[in-house]
């Protein structure tokens, strides 16, 4: 693995709020990353209009060049998918962008395991890969996921809900029961291949605070560990939904507190059996305000160095 690779792959795989902006609208991009997003998505495929395409691959690399390097670190790109005019030309620029030290690309339509290979061999051995999983064919492909994720770049995969329910014919209610084995497939494929939790579609409603916070707690519930979001005022809540609350870290800690004391075994506290799965969800729960923690510093250096 690429030294340079690490680190990169260490923040992808600790972000939680993944914010898409235009390529077309650079003014966009600066605004984004003040956010506090984790990652800021600079889209190439769906934000884009066929004639504004070449444009927007010009207008973005301008917009990374004024970037301090620190915060070119938290720029990913959607590159439009395999099979499109655009695609190599998207991939050629992918590598000049990747080079001046953005963190990778977001792959649409990711159903094979030789496109990942190709966008790999384009964004270069320090740049991470983020699968964008959106059609029935995508799913199939989460049963052999330790081929898609055999480059050493791809961090994690990412869920495209709504392109999905298009290829697959559904209508789903608003709080998208129909896509619960869906996404459980999701968590259990990634776990299976040694990926980081996997990050949940966007919420299109960007007025409704509240479907907002219920989508976020019920992908948190599932086992995801991120979310795409569309709009700066998303990623605060996001964060407040995969942050564990101080009540949940101090209970976490009155946990392993309380093993330590008894020397591990099975242990009772507040009236509850505390055993091992108790523990190892205390553990997660630590470890998720670490990287909370770290995320949040990682953020706000760059911001105060301003």
């Amino acid at each position: 693995m690429d030294s340079a690779l690490a680190p990169t792959l260490e923040r992808v795989r600790q972000a939680c709020s993944f914010l898409f902006v235009p390529a077309t609208r650079p003014e966009r991009l600066t605004k984004a990353l003040a956010s506090g997003a984790d990652l800021v998505i600079a889209d190439w495929e769906d934000a884009v209009a066929p004639p504004d395409k070449n444009g927007a691959r010009a207008a973005l690399l301008r917009a990374v060049e004024a970037l301090p390097e620190s915060e070119r670190a938290r720029v990913l790109v959607r590159v439009n998918a395999e099979g499109t005019p655009w695609f190599e030309d998207d991939l050629a620029a992918l590598a000049q962008l990747t080079a001046r030290g953005c963190a990778g690309c977001v792959v649409p339509k990711a159903e094979r395991a030789d496109t990942l290979a190709a966008v790999a061999r384009a964004a270069g051995s320090a740049a991470a890969l983020v699968p964008l999983v959106e059609s029935v064919a995508g799913l199939h492909a989460l049963d052999a996921l330790d081929a898609l994720a055999a480059a050493p770049q791809v961090a994690r995969i990412a869920f495209g809900h709504l392109d999905f329910q298009v290829d697959a014919g559904m209508e789903c209610a608003a709080d998208e029961a129909e896509l619960l084995p869906v996404r459980l497939a999701f968590v259990l494929a990634s776990r299976r291949a040694g990926l980081a939790a996997p990050v949940d579609g966007v919420t299109v409603d960007v007025q409704g605070a509240d479907r907002l916070a219920q989508d976020a707690e019920r992908a948190r519930r599932l086992g995801f560990g991120g979310k795409l979001c569309i709009h700066p005022d998303q990623v605060a809540p996001l964060h407040a939904a995969f942050d564990p609350t101080p009540e949940a870290v101090a209970q976490a800690q009155r946990v392993l507190q309380a093993l330590q004391a008894a020397g591990g075994g099975v242990v009772q506290l507040d009236g509850r059996m505390v055993d091992a799965p108790v523990l190892r969800q205390a553990e997660r729960t630590l470890a998720r305000h670490a990287r909370a923690r770290s995320r949040v510093a990682q953020v706000a250096a760059p911001l105060q160095a301003r």
